[in-house]
């Protein structure tokens, strides 16, 4: 049968799946349309990345511990910030070519874990809600967070300062914002009220050093300057 017979039964499909398609996006985009969304800036509008944000409300589900990791590379820590439910547990790879001494001296969490290099220690449980904050013993410019959270929902915000929230429950609900350059000792957190289909603004005013930028060994100064 040639094939030219075919094609006005292809026409025939197209002509219904394509209302189909538009009918399936609907839902979605007005789903889309409706989510909250967080944006967080400093004081002088600079978007704010690696806030952690917080959103309390009553759910039936809790949130089940994790197992993430911090990894060591170029004598930094990655991620910077990272949020985890109570009772999770962290584990901190060396991928440097160099021995790490990570520790952290924080009520939330107290650990000290020895110069190591690829043989990486088991990982350290969070059970306590909290700001972590984490430094390396050899390299006084290392330092990473680990925000420890009760919330039903936490999270960090993209480049941008911004983070959009998942399906909330219908009315306001308390949203705590957190930030490692609010303050020295990080306890400080921008508390308010978010809707089910807020877009909030959070304006933080940073009260905090930054860390110390990292000095060159000698070697790799020389590196530097023959590149």
């Amino acid at each position: 049968m040639p094939i030219q017979q075919h094609r006005p039964f292809m026409g025939f499909i197209s002509a219904y799946a394509t209302p189909l398609l538009a009918v399936a996006l609907i839902p979605l985009l007005v789903s889309t349309a409706n989510a909250a969304q967080i944006t967080v800036r400093s004081t002088d509008g600079q978007p704010l990345e690696d806030a952690v944000i917080e959103v309390y409300y009553e759910t039936a589900a809790g949130n089940p511990p994790q197992e993430e990791n911090i990894y060591q590379r170029d004598a930094a820590f990655h991620p910077k910030v990272l949020t985890v439910p109570t009772g999770s547990y962290v584990a901190f790879p060396n991928q440097d070519t160099t021995r790490h001494h990570v520790y952290s001296f924080s009520p939330a969490k107290t650990f000290d874990l020895n110069l190591y290099l690829q043989e990486t220690p088991p990982p350290v449980q969070f059970d306590q809600p909290g700001v972590v904050v984490l430094g390396c013993n050899i390299h006084d410019h290392m330092q990473a967070f680990i925000v420890v959270s009760e919330a039903p929902y936490a999270a960090t915000t993209n480049s941008e300062g911004s983070l959009e929230l998942p399906a909330l429950p219908a009315g306001e609900h308390r949203v705590r914002v957190w930030h490692p350059q609010l303050d020295d000792n990080q306890q400080i957190w921008w508390e308010g009220m978010v809707s089910d289909t807020d877009k909030l603004d959070v304006s933080l005013e940073l009260n905090a050093l930054p860390p110390p930028a990292p000095t060159l060994s000698p070697l790799q100064q020389r590196f530097k300057d023959a590149t």
